[in-house]
C-alpha cells in the first residue's frame, strides 16, 4: 500500500520535498500538494516588479506545470488542520494522511502597524509590489524610508537590497540628488550572522548616501504630515515609505493548535513537531534560522530523508545543519553572497563573497535550476 502524504504549501519547502519524494519513491507514495495559489514566484522576483523590470504575471510559474510520479497538486483553500488525526479539510475536499507536512509559510499582519497601508506601502506581497511600482514611479523627490515593522521577517537581506536598488532606480530617473534614502532595521548590523557582509553593505550605504538606522522598528505611520513613528517614540518625516510588514503564521495554523509563541515549534535535527508523523518546514516553523527560501529547501531535504528512511525501514536519516547561502543585490548590476551556518558551532557564522557580475549570473542559474527541477520548465 502506498504511503499517503499531504504537503500543505507549495513554496520552496513544499516544492523541494515533493520533488525529492517523487524522484526517490514516486512508485511508493500518494502525495498531495495543496496551495491556495495557482502559481509560484521567487521572492526576489518582486523586486523586478517593484522597479519596473517585469510585470507580475510574467514572473509567475503556474502550478499546473507540475507533473511528477506520485504527486498531484490541488489549488484549494485549507479550512482546517487536525494534527492529531492528520486530516486536512479544504474548500473542496477532505484529505487523510499517514504523514503530514506543514509548509504554509508566513502571512502578513498589516493592522499590527497602524497607518502602514493608509500612508505607506509594503513590497513583500505581490499585490504590494505592484502598488509599490506605481508609488515609486510617481515619486518626484523627498525622503524615502525603507522600514522593517517587526521581526522575524522573510529574507533578512531584502531591506538592504531594496534601499540599494531604490538608489539605482532614482539615479536612472535623474532625481537621486532630490531624494534622501533611509533604512530602518531592528538589527545592529544589516546581516547579523556575517560581520563582513554587514561591513560591505554599510560601506556601500555610505558611498551611495543611504542612512542606516539600526536597532529600531517602525511602530506606526501618521499622515498630515507623513511621519514614521519608531518603537522608541522618535519620529521621522517621509514622502515615500517602503515597508516590511509584521509576519505571522496563517490563521488556519493558529486554529490547528500547533503554535507556541506564534510559530510551530519543531525538533531541530529532524523538523518533527510534537504530533506524531507531522513535520513543519520553512517560514511557518520556529527553528532559529532565517525565514528564507533556501533554508526551507534545506529543511525539506531532511524531512524527505526521514520519510524515505521510514518507507525503507532503514532507520538512517540525515540531520538538519541550518546552513544555506543567500544572494544579496548590491545594486549596479552586482550580487553578493553570504554562506551562513547556524548550528555547527557555538554561534551562527557567515562567510562573505564580494558582489560581482559573476554572482549575478550565479543567482540567475539558481532560479533557473529550481524552475527546471520543480516544474520541468
Amino acid at each position: 500500500m502506498k504511503s499517503k502524504i499531504v504537503v500543505l504549501g507549495a513554496g520552496f519547502g513544499g516544492l523541494e520535498l515533493s520533488s525529492i519524494l517523487s524522484e526517490k519513491a514516486g512508485d511508493r507514495i500518494d502525495l498531495t500538494l495543496i496551495d491556495k495559489n495557482n502559481s509560484f514566484f521567487f521572492g526576489f522576483s518582486k523586486f523586478d516588479v517593484v522597479f519596473g523590470n517585469a510585470n507580475a504575471e510574467s514572473v509567475k510559474i503556474p502550478y499546473s506545470s507540475i507533473s511528477k510520479p506520485g504527486v498531484k497538486f490541488r489549488n484549494e483553500n485549507i479550512l482546517s488542520i487536525d494534527p492529531v488525526s492528520r486530516i486536512v479539510i479544504t474548500d473542496r475536499d477532505k484529505y487523510e494522511s499517514d504523514i503530514l507536512v506543514i509548509a504554509l509559510g508566513a502571512d502578513y499582519d498589516y493592522n499590527a502597524t497602524p497607518g502602514l497601508l493608509n500612508f505607506g506601502n509594503e513590497f513583500y506581497s505581490m499585490e504590494g509590489a505592484v502598488k509599490m511600482n506605481k508609488a515609486i514611479s510617481e515619486f518626484k523627490g523627498g525622503h524615502a524610508i525603507v522600514g522593517v515593522c517587526s521581526a522575524p521577517f522573510k529574507c533578512p537581506p531584502a531591506p538592504s537590497e531594496c534601499a540599494l536598488l531604490l538608489h539605482d532606480y532614482l539615479s536612472q530617473r535623474g532625481i537621486r540628488n532630490d531624494c534622501e534614502i533611509s533604512l530602518v532595521m531592528p538589527f545592529g548590523i544589516p546581516i547579523p550572522p556575517s560581520a563582513d557582509t554587514s561591513k560591505a553593505l554599510i560601506r556601500v550605504f555610505k558611498e551611495r548616501g543611504i542612512k542606516f538606522i539600526p536597532n529600531k522598528k517602525v511602530a506606526s505611520l501618521k499622515g498630515s504630515p507623513k511621519t514614521v513613528v519608531l518603537d522608541d517614540g522618535s519620529e521621522i518625516p517621509f514622502d515615500l515609505f517602503l515597508g516590511i510588514p509584521k509576519h505571522v503564521v496563517p490563521e488556519v495554523v493558529i486554529g490547528s493548535g500547533m503554535t507556541e509563541d506564534g510559530w510551530i515549534h519543531v525538533e531541530k535535527n529532524y523538523l518533527k513537531t510534537k504530533f506524531p508523523n507531522v513535520y513543519a518546514i520553512g517560514d511557518v516553523a520556529s527553528l532559529g534560522v532565517p525565514k528564507a527560501g533556501v533554508f526551507s529547501e534545506g529543511a525539506a531535504k531532511i524531512v524527505a530523508a526521514s520519510i524515505i528512511a521510514e518507507l525503507e525501514r532503514s532507520g538512517a536519516s540525515a540531520e538538519y545543519k541550518g546552513a544555506g547561502s543567500c544572494y544579496i543585490e548590491f545594486g549596479e548590476g552586482k550580487v553578493g553572497r553570504v554562506d551562513v551556518d547556524f548550528f555547527s558551532g557555538p554561534a551562527p557564522t557567515g562567510v562573505h563573497h564580494e558582489a560581482s557580475e559573476m554572482l549575478t549570473e550565479e543567482k540567475k542559474d539558481f532560479g533557473l535550476s529550481r524552475k527546471s527541477r520543480w516544474f520541468g520548465l
